[in-house]
């Protein structure tokens, strides 16, 4: 797991430099994470406790929309450390 998480550091710290910057905000949104743990406990629990591990992953997208468009607000009003902690809050 280290080696994914370094991985995927490196592919946004990358493609933060080139001219497609904008997909780095596109590479945390990758499956691996997910992958793993739906595989881990699919194997583990009974498809009906995966199924509401799903669900409940899928809860998790409202108050990241809503981090991501407090950033994008914020970004422009304050510096950039405090663009990225007050909406990390609202998270």
């Amino acid at each position: 797991m280290p080696g994914a998480l370094i991985a995927i550091v490196i592919a946004i710290s990358s493609l933060a430099l080139t001219k497609y910057y904008p997909l780095a905000g596109l590479v945390p949104l990758l499956p691996v994470f997910a992958l793993v743990t739906h595989y881990i406990i699919g194997s583990k629990r009974t498809r009906s406790e995966l199924k509401n591990t799903i669900l409940f992953s899928l809860y998790s997208m409202g108050p990241f929309l809503v981090y991501l468009i407090a950033v994008h607000a914020l970004i422009d009003l304050m510096p950039l450390k405090w663009a990225l902690i007050c909406p990390s809050a609202l998270w």
